[in-house]
């Protein structure tokens, strides 16, 4: 009997790939033509390999699943972000920048010129301790979460060797961490910012690790797949049909519905198809609309969807196509553009985005993010040009006034622009062309609901045993035996890591194994 999966996210692929090398039939169901939803790659100018979604990959190169499913051999290759990182002075300042490199010792020696020696010596005993907490975080990341497990692989708490210290460590804010470090504003600024990719600002209890993150990155920084994002897609795609998986496009599933032992699946082109097991990687409130359509108890998934917390959207992205990397004034090209170009100097620009986006408004100076990744893999550009990626945080889904996204997307697109232009003086001169993604645009093309990337908040209430709500984060649906869940609704959440779905190819696999008057 063929698994459904719904979706063919890079967690809903991860599923497939491991449940088709366990010789299960498995058929991925995609409503898009372009398969990888977020994690996926178009040509948007002649000759541009553009991602639509996200553009370096951190976490899933920690996770050991590129190896795993030997992804290398269906053509997946990665080049390392090295420098990972790099902050420019202030406009009109004689400050130097600051670069993360990979190595240590060499991101210590640039602080030290950009910050001052007590801030170089406060960032390398950053490192050291929280770079065996960050691998721990990431290796709670290889299953379903769960109050006991998470306390001894994530956090190691023992309280007889400090454990009450630790914890409290783990779950004070970012800020708190950066102020208890650091004196440096534009140092704090870049790793707050650096923890912001995340959603929650660092104002927020429990962000600290996400700060912590960054001393994982010179164990192994953010990789670039050698033509663009979707290369992962690509190679997924490659070992799912290697096994005989099968991909279908183009055709979105309206209604899941019990089916006596099993469930069936309708799709828009007029579908019917029975499972034992679906494997559901679409968006947490897709997935509830799907089981409302096939008639689950409606008071339950509504008391689900209220308690579901979206957010007010992240931010939107323009990605465009210039004549030249951007120049910024102190720094080679080799130190700044390699990899994820934090334009933040003052978490007061973090703090008033954020803010603005609560209250539904755009925000007083746009927060930007850079990577120019062509600098890596010139096979995403035509000779003699560039291609860069300007994520904007925090940008709301809902505009206070009631206004449509469409009457703001091109203004937004220049003052993003002109945000990397005042760090990098001339960079506006070189754009030849840019496309802009609102949060309505991310919404309509990739499925994200509120224009959250994240899916759901990642707010400390609905991470880890909490995401999206607990009676839903062991991946399975109440009284709905045989359907699981994954994707960046579920544990450990958004960004490109697949450990989601190998968790729940793992638990369908071993409950597919047991005997079936055992099963729930």
């Amino acid at each position: 009997m063929t698994i459904l999966v719904l979706g063919s996210g890079h967690n809903a692929l991860v599923a497939a790939c491991y449940l088709a090398r366990a010789g299960e039939p498995v058929e991925v169901l995609e409503r898009d033509e372009v398969p990888g939803g977020a994690v996926s790659t178009v040509e948007r100018f002649p000759g541009h390999l553009v991602d639509r979604g996200s553009s370096a990959h951190i976490m899933i190169r920690h996770t050991g699943i590129i190896e795993e499913l030997e992804l290398d051999r269906f053509g997946l290759r990665y080049i390392d972000c090295d420098p990972w990182a790099f902050a420019p002075a202030p406009p009109g300042t004689d400050l130097a920048p600051i670069v993360f490199h990979r190595d240590l010792d060499r991101t210590c020696a640039a602080i030290a010129t950009a910050c001052g020696t007590r801030d170089a010596d406060a960032y390398r005993h950053f490192v050291r301790v929280w770079g065996p907490r960050a691998q721990r975080v990431m290796r709670s990341f290889a299953g379903t979460p769960g109050p006991g497990r998470l306390l001894r692989s994530f956090w190691g708490l023992d309280a007889r060797s400090g454990g009450s210290a630790l914890s409290r460590e783990f779950l004070q804010s970012g800020d708190a961490l950066l102020d208890n470090l650091f004196d440096d504003e534009r140092l704090k600024a870049a790793l707050a910012w650096f923890g912001a990719q995340s959603g929650p600002p660092m104002s927020e209890p429990g962000t600290a690790p996400m700060v912590g993150f960054a001393a994982l990155m010179h164990t192994l920084p953010p990789g670039r797949a050698i033509g663009g994002s979707g290369a992962l897609t690509t190679a997924l795609i490659a070992r799912l049909r290697s096994d005989g998986g099968v991909l279908s496009c183009g055709d979105a599933v309206t209604e899941l519905r019990r089916a006596g032992a099993g469930w069936r699946v309708r799709t828009a082109a007029g579908r019917d198809l029975f499972a034992h097991t679906v494997i559901a990687g679409t968006h947490i409130l897709t997935t509830l609309d799907l089981l409302r359509q096939g008639g689950f108890d409606a008071a339950t998934l509504d008391d689900w969807r209220r308690r579901i917390r979206v957010g007010p959207g992240i931010g939107m992205v323009v990605r465009a196509a210039t004549s030249a990397l951007p120049r910024y004034p102190g720094a080679s090209e080799a130190e700044s553009t390699r990899g994820l170009q934090l334009l933040a100097t003052d978490r007061r620009q973090l703090r008033l985005a954020h803010g603005a986006a609560l209250a539904g408004e755009l925000p007083p100076r746009p927060v930007v993010l850079a990577m120019s990744f062509s600098a890596l893999d010139p096979s995403i550009a035509p000779a003699g040009q560039h291609q860069l990626s300007l994520w904007a945080q925090w940008h709301p889904r809902q505009l206070a006034d009631g206004s449509d996204w469409s009457a703001h997307a091109e203004r937004e697109g220049d003052r993003i622009i002109a945000e990397l232009d005042s760090a990098a003086p001339g960079f506006a001169d070189t754009v030849l062309d840019r496309f802009v993604q609102t949060p309505a645009d991310l919404e309509r093309e990739l499925g994200l609901i509120g224009g959250n990337v994240m899916h759901v908040e990642m707010s400390l209430d609905q991470m880890f045993f909490w995401r999206p709500l607990p009676e839903l984060s062991g991946q399975r649906v109440p009284d709905a035996p045989g359907v699981y869940l994954t994707g960046a609704s579920t544990h450990p959440g958004g960004g490109v890591s697949g450990a989601s779905g190998r968790s729940a190819a793992r638990l369908a696999l071993r409950d597919l194994r047991r005997p079936r008057w055992r099963r729930s």
